[in-house]
Parts: C-alpha cells; structure tokens; sequence
C-alpha cells in the first residue's frame, strides 16, 4: 500500500489504524505528487488531497491517469461535494481523516481492493468478447461457405487454428460458376498474426470476388499476386496457393500451383489403389516473389483421375506437424498413410478424421493453422 501523505503526524496514525485494523501490509510513504508517480505498484493508494505540489482532486486525476490502481482518498476536508466529485473522478472511496477509526479504514481498503480486481476482470472479459467477435468475423472472411450446387460434387472443408489460437493466413474457398465448372483454392500467407490473417482474408475475398465475376481462370493467380503486392505490410510476404477448376461435365481436372503443397489423388479402398501426389511438372512460383516465373495449368485427365475421382487439397500445417516429440515430420508418406486409413471410415468423415489423426500424431494442438478441402465425385469409392 502507498500513503500520499506530507504530514508526519497523520502518517503516524494511519499506521496506527491500519495495525487496528488487521491488515496485513507493506506499507510506503510518498510526501508529494511527484514522489507518489514512482512508486504506484502496488494494491491500493491511500491519498490526502493536500500536498505541497497539488491541491484538490488534480492529484486523483494524475494519479489515475498513470495507471494507479484502487484509490482511497483520505483527507481533512469535510466536504460531502468534494467526496461526490473524487468518487465521480474514480476514487474508490472518500474518508475525512477525523471521523476514519481503523475498522472504517481496513474495510474502505479491502473493498477497495476488491472493486478495482473486478473492474480489471471485467474489462478482461470486455476485451475476450471483442477478440472472440473479431476472430468471428476474420473467420467467416477466411472459411467460407463452399458455394456449390451439384448434387454429383463433393466438397468437404476443415480447418484448425494454430496452438495460440490464433488465425493465421492459411484460407480456402469453392466456387461453382454459371457454365457448371466449379474452381478450389487452399492459400497460406508466410508468417502467423494478425497482419498474415488480414491478408488471407483479403485474397480469398479478392478471389471469390475474381470467380464470380466470370475472369478467366488462367488470369486468377496474376490478378492476385497484384492483390498481394498491394496489401502487403511487408515487401518480404509471400502466399503459396493451390488451385483446381473442375470441367462442368466433371470429367477433367485442371491444377495450377504456386509454390504451394501438391494436392493429393485419393485412393479407392474398395479397389485397393492408394492415394497418391498428383503430377508436380508445371509447379509454378509462390506469389509475391520476385522472380520469373508464370503459373501454367496441368491437366489431369480421366486416364489420371479414374471414373470417380476425389483431390485433397490442404496447407503445409499437416505436413509439418512433428511426431511424438520428435524431429521427425508427418511429411507426405505419414499423411498419405493417413488419409488412407481414414478412407476406410465413412467418407463424410475424412477430413475430420485427418486433422485428428495428424493432432493425435504430433501430441497435441498443431503449431501451425491447417486448412484442408477435399473436392470430387460425391459416393466416389462407394
């Protein structure tokens, strides 16, 4: 506790009054304003409003205003108004030195004490409610609703935040256009923060927006890169993406990467083929990197596909994950392995069935957010 106090007589019997009382404290003295601004790191201030250098509620204002905590003013004046405006201003309480025994005091003080811990916890909560709004709204921009109409499609999405909660810029999207064809995307903006998550919020928003306004599928991932450069908060930021357009009749596939993991071709258990990377011979550059370089697509034909095809397209949080406390990563024959176990279960269930595996694998909570779409013939497998 810190008592503002300039005279040696009233110093002495609020000590006086705090022993009575039964308190148990540490108590300071301060002799002015000024001495007091040092030394407020502690639970409770008791404060006379007459100091050599400051007069009136002044004190309680500047007093406040450097982050005191619980203030009790304590002084000689008797004016009721006075003790009406200190607690207005944010005193915890007004006392009149002359009518103040020690029961009065040690109350006044734990009371004190305990009004300022649940103001602090209010505006704790205050703040958790904003931040849970906020992540509420950064997480409908960064995982939207798949838009698709087609009963034949199959388009299942998962994603899970990194260890501290926190949204990074991994994001997706699915979008069928009118002519019946029906693009993907899986982006992750390099780095973790708010800043990564604004930006994934901003290109998925800008490629939703690019697709529904019928621009040529080969035009998304320049249109995008000029996006990037633009929004950045630093030249240094990069986004990796993988992007699939899926023909209107179903039967053909073509893929576009940017630097970005290759999706997968997921097996059929019924038939005993696994699941296997796709071809990676047009892999092209990550966005926003200052090298040559363009994104060309790679057709995946039926021959490639099969008749009832299925691609898994995820973020590198997956692969990454470490096992057991170990060195050792997932890495792609780990997850291949998984997600081929989890075929076996009902295939509604894969992508959540993948997340748990990874997690359960690596221990715990994933280090890195994780975004996974699996898109393709819906009963494929059957």
């Amino acid at each position: 506790m810190l008592l503002v106090e300039d005279d040696d007589g009233d110093a002495l019997l609020v000590e006086e009054h705090l022993a009575d009382a039964g308190l148990d404290v540490v108590l300071r003295r301060a002799r002015t304003l000024d001495e007091a601004m040092a030394h407020l790191d502690v639970d409770c201030v008791l404060l006379d409003l007459g100091l050599p250098d400051s007069v009136g509620l002044g004190a309680l204002g500047r007093l406040l205003a450097a982050g005191a905590p619980a203030v009790v003013v304590l002084t000689g004046r008797t004016d009721t108004h006075a003790g009406l405006e200190a607690v207005a201003a944010g005193a915890q309480d007004y006392l009149v030195k002359g009518e103040v025994g020690g029961e009065l005091l040690g109350r006044s003080v734990r009371y004190a004490v305990q009004r300022r811990l649940l103001q602090a916890a209010d505006r704790e909560l205050y703040r958790s409610k904003v931040r849970a709004q906020e992540t509420v709204r950064l997480e409908s921009a960064l995982l939207p609703r798949p838009s698709v109409h087609d009963d034949r499609l199959q388009v299942l999405v998962g994603y899970r935040a990194g260890r501290d909660g926190v949204l990074g810029g991994d994001f997706y999207d699915v979008v069928q256009r009118p002519d019946g064809s029906v693009l993907a995307v899986v982006g992750d903006v390099c780095g973790h923060g708010p800043d990564e998550a604004a930006l994934g919020a901003v290109l998925r928003t800008a490629w939703r927006t690019l697709v529904l306004a019928d621009v040529p599928t080969p035009d998304l991932l320049p249109l995008l890169e000029r996006v990037l450069v633009a929004e950045r908060a630093r030249e240094e930021v990069f986004t990796t993406m993988s992007m699939v357009e899926v023909a209107p009749d179903r039967s053909a596939v073509d893929l576009y990467l940017a630097g970005h993991p290759v999706p997968y071709l997921l097996g059929e258990p019924a038939s005993g083929r696994p699941s296997s990377l796709l071809p990676t011979d047009r892999r092209g550059r990550a966005l926003g990197i200052p090298v040559p370089g363009t994104w060309e697509p790679r057709r995946l034909d039926p021959d490639l596909l099969g008749p009832r095809w299925r691609l898994m397209m995820y973020t590198d949080g997956v692969l990454e994950a470490t096992v057991g406390g170990t060195r050792e990563r997932v890495g792609d024959a780990g997850l291949l392995a998984v997600v081929d176990a989890a075929l076996r279960e009902p295939v509604e269930d894969v992508v959540e069935d993948v997340l748990h595996e990874v997690r359960r694998r690596h221990g715990g909570e994933l280090v890195d957010d994780t975004a996974v779409v699996v898109v393709g013939w819906a009963g494929a497998g059957a």
